[in-house]
């Protein structure tokens, strides 16, 4: 079905999945549109804190001024905000909806700052430690004996840090209800990158080329999407900024970062950018501009530190400032395909200044991803969580029932083990209105307590579960 601007109405869907049951009577009136709220609702939630502690680009990095996914996730928040800001204020998006010139940038803003919420310790590696975890005990882990269908496994198998961050939101945050932070639809369906399942991956395809959701939550995704107005497997319009935002954020920071860090300097990073992206236009005026204002600075009394940090700052701000109003421009000349769900492309892809993020991913993953100091470090977390997944794994499956998720473990370490685990994930897993297979459960509260955890937190875990005497059983 062809969808067009006149949808905006259910985009911007401020229901929620239960309705409020706060009395009007114990605060003042409210002020706060519902979608702002969503936004308060995420900023002081718990996981929102752990991102402080965990992998941007440099795990257990010692400096300050290297980013977090905590840093990250504002910068991304800030540049999708401001273009919402943008296309409600200065291009008529969603023109007769008073409501949007809120609701769009609160709701930009909310995604942005929520989207990697549910990203495991050390990044993405630790993504692939845990699927790769799955891939190496497949054979009894995720046994097709064990009622489990190939989607379910196949979510494992696939661990997805998307996903598990929707599940984080609407699951494992409180734990009186099955709503979690009970955000409002519009912000649940923006937030949902990738619409489809773990068995309906396509590489092919933008919003299809990773999975978005675990089978937990396929029902509370259908419910979303009809109540926004998105067919299944559509993506929210609003998500395509999300994904550009999140792109210029690590693309250009983590090459700020790599400068801090002496991996890379401010004439190294123009001179690769030159030279990959051979002349084209966006790529040659962001650096025309930034070496104009070098060669100023080179006449002040600079030290080279400081000459490669303030080089570095207005290079951040010229390139920025050129990839959001590409996506700007883009997102409104594409909207009308992403409404009928044609579109297969990312925004920045699509756009004028594709060569510059292109050119700078390339950089950053020559120069600073592969750097040895980043390798090692990624090691380590490797090998820490398969250990916590060996550990708590052997804690989980340990008990006196095999069928009574709550019976007793069968020995003292596995119950120390156990009660390692954060009680809140315990109490899902142990609930009799957990409807998935008791394999599944299992599977999924190990996946819960290892994403949850921070990168310091999982060393000191794993260093203290050695110190109680568990030493994996390797096969």
């Amino acid at each position: 079905m062809k969808r067009t601007e006149s949808n905006w109405p259910l985009w911007l869907n401020s229901a929620r999945r239960r309705p409020s049951q706060t009395s009007p009577a114990l605060f003042h009136t409210e002020t706060r549109a519902e979608i702002e709220r969503d936004y308060d609702r995420v900023l002081f939630s718990t996981p929102v804190r752990r991102m402080a502690d965990k992998t941007q680009v440099f795990p257990l990095d010692h400096s300050d001024s290297v980013r977090t996914r905590l840093t990250h996730s504002h910068e991304v928040a800030n540049l999708a905000r401001s273009v919402g800001l943008d296309l409600v204020f200065n291009r008529n998006l969603a023109a007769g909806l008073p409501q949007a010139l809120r609701d769009v940038p609160a709701l930009l803003a909310t995604i942005g700052l929520a989207h990697d919420l549910g990203n495991p310790p050390f990044g993405h590696q630790g993504e692939e430690a845990i699927a790769r975890w799955f891939a190496r005990h497949e054979a009894t882990v995720l046994d097709p004996q064990t009622g489990l269908s190939e989607a379910m496994r196949q979510d494992f198998l696939r661990f997805e840090g998307n996903a598990q961050t929707l599940r984080l939101l609407t699951k494992l945050q409180l734990i009186n209800d099955d709503y979690g932070l009970n955000l409002t639809m519009a912000t649940l369906a923006a937030l949902i990158k990738y619409p489809v399942g773990s068995d309906a991956v396509d590489k092919n395809f933008v919003v299809r080329k990773k999975h978005g959701f675990f089978q937990s939550e396929q029902a509370l995704v259908a419910e979303v999407q009809s109540h926004c107005g998105l067919s299944d497997g559509q993506r929210h319009p609003l998500t395509w900024i999300l994904e550009a935002c999140d792109d210029i954020a690590y693309s250009v920071l983590d090459a700020e970062d790599a400068v801090k860090k002496g991996l890379l300097s401010f004439s190294d990073i123009i001179a690769f950018l030159r030279h990959a992206a051979d002349g084209d236009p966006v790529v040659t005026r962001v650096c025309d501009a930034a070496q104009e204002e070098h060669r100023r600075y080179r006449q002040t009394d600079l030290s080279p530190a400081e000459l490669n940090d303030i080089s570095m700052q207005t290079f951040r701000i010229r390139a920025i400032g050129a990839l959001m109003q590409a996506v700007a421009d883009t997102f409104l000349a594409q909207l009308p395909a992403m409404s009928a769900g044609t579109f297969n492309q990312e925004l920045i892809a699509a756009s004028p200044a594709h060569a510059l993020l292109r050119t700078l991913k390339a950089c950053n993953w020559q120069h600073a991803y592969r750097h040895k100091t980043v390798l090692k470090v990624e090691l380590t977390g490797f090998e820490v969580i398969h250990g916590l997944m060996d550990a708590f794994w052997y804690a989980i499956t340990d008990r006196v029932d095999p069928l009574d998720p709550a019976s007793a473990r069968c020995t003292p370490l596995a119950s120390y083990l156990y009660q390692l685990i954060s009680e809140n994930y315990r109490r899902v897993f142990e609930s009799s209105n957990n409807p998935m297979p008791l394999r599944y459960r299992e599977a999924q509260l190990l996946t819960d307590m290892v994403s949850g955890m921070t990168d310091s937190f999982a060393v000191r875990s794993w260093q203290q579960i050695q110190e109680a005497g568990f030493r994996p059983n390797v096969p």
